[in-house]
């Protein structure tokens, strides 16, 4: 089958001719220090990786680099706004659109924030904040020509990048005590901000997805609801204040395209699943299974009728840390639990991280290659 039909069919819940692979992207891609570890191992010294996500300092990867994995993804990402540039600073640290600066420590991987404009704001401050534009006419320049190009001249599965964070973006924004005490105790504040967030997240979804929504298969959308041992937010504060937002911005954009809806939340989302598939959630990304209770064979028992699942090869231990037998054993494992009847694109759990080997990479790739053969005889 070709990529699409395969990344179709399986997304309705039925079975291809083997489980979808996904490597791209800002959240099921891979760190630019993995890359260049594993083009330097596949003897491909002039690769082209350039980086789609500056704070975590992931790549796209060189097309001869999917083609060799059988990836079944190409994402759309959203140009930078024709009307604002970073700030930058001498210290490896960049101002960003929202006002939010970031740091790289020395031999760091990636980014951390540093500074919370809105730490010290009150209710009145947001109205006047310098928000960024989300229709920038650069946001979307020659996007529908990319998109369509790929859609007509490829067979690859069409995916947007992550975004439309509320939750997240607003203790971003103020810090996570911050805004964590306004949940409680100062709530219209906390619910004029996600508001405002809501409603930028909005407008750009109006223009990208006028541009590309006809041709995608997959949207990401998404918001950190959980940690290792649990919820990060407390469950009936989500289902009071943040779940409405998500629903509302989620119908929108289910609304301009045909497209599945991906939510990516972290650690154990577990209390959380059932309000993402009432509002409107098809696939959840990236299944992190070392964290609490995230054990692939009972998501698939209680939810694999509603609810697709792309990720689940675990990135904390095995793959940084194990032997290529162990991965293999780890991708027979995740396909074992999650892809029969469909449902499964087989990927790792988030970003592949610089600490991972290629030989992993490829162990990886292989034994999803060998084991995720439909009809499934995995042993």
């Amino acid at each position: 089958m070709k990529s699409r039909d395969r990344v179709t069919r399986i997304l309705d819940h039925r079975e291809a001719d083997r489980v979808p692979l996904i490597m791209c992207g800002n959240h099921a891609g891979i760190s630019k220090g993995a890359c260049e570890k594993l083009c330097r191992y596949l003897g491909l010294s002039d690769s082209s990786a350039p980086i789609v996500d500056r704070m975590q300092q992931i790549v796209e990867p060189d097309e001869r680099v999917l083609q060799k994995f059988g990836i079944d993804f190409r994402f759309i990402y959203p140009k930078p706004p024709r009307k604002w540039k970073p700030t930058e600073y001498p210290d490896d640290s960049y101002r960003d659109e929202w006002g939010i600066r970031w740091r790289r420590p020395p031999n760091g991987y990636w980014y951390d924030m540093v500074d919370h404009p809105l730490e010290q704001a009150n209710t009145e401050d947001l109205e006047n904040y310098n928000w960024p534009d989300p229709t920038d006419s650069g946001r979307f320049e020659g996007l529908e020509r990319e998109a369509k190009k790929l859609y007509e001249k490829t067979d690859y599965a069409l995916a947007t990048a992550l975004a439309g964070s509320i939750y997240e973006q607003s203790w971003y924004l103020r810090s996570l005590p911050k805004f964590t005490f306004d949940l409680y105790r100062n709530r219209v504040f906390a619910e004029t901000l996600m508001d405002k967030l809501l409603q930028i997240h909005t407008a750009f979804y109006e223009r990208f997805l006028d541009s590309v929504g006809k041709y995608v298969q997959v949207v990401f959308v998404g918001d950190d609801l959980a940690e290792q041992k649990g919820p990060a937010v407390n469950p009936e504060i989500y289902r009071t204040l943040v779940k409405p937002r998500h629903e509302k911005l989620y119908r929108f954009i289910k609304s301009r395209t045909r497209a599945k809806l991906c939510y990516h939340s972290c650690g154990s989302v577990i209390p959380f699943i059932k309000d993402l598939i009432e509002i409107g959630v098809d696939i959840l990304t990236p299944i992190q299974v070392s964290a609490a209770k995230m054990d692939t064979q009972k998501l698939k028992e209680e939810f694999g009728d509603r609810l697709s699942f792309l990720g689940a090869v675990d990135t904390q231990r095995v793959l940084p840390f194990g032997t290529t037998d162990e991965v293999k054993n780890e991708v027979r494992k995740r396909i074992r639990d999650l892809a029969p009847k469909g449902g499964y694109i087989l990927g790792a759990v988030h970003n592949i991280q610089p600490e991972v080997p290629a030989e992993n990479i490829c162990a990886m790739f292989e034994a999803a290659m060998k084991y995720g053969q439909y009809p499934l005889k995995v042993p």
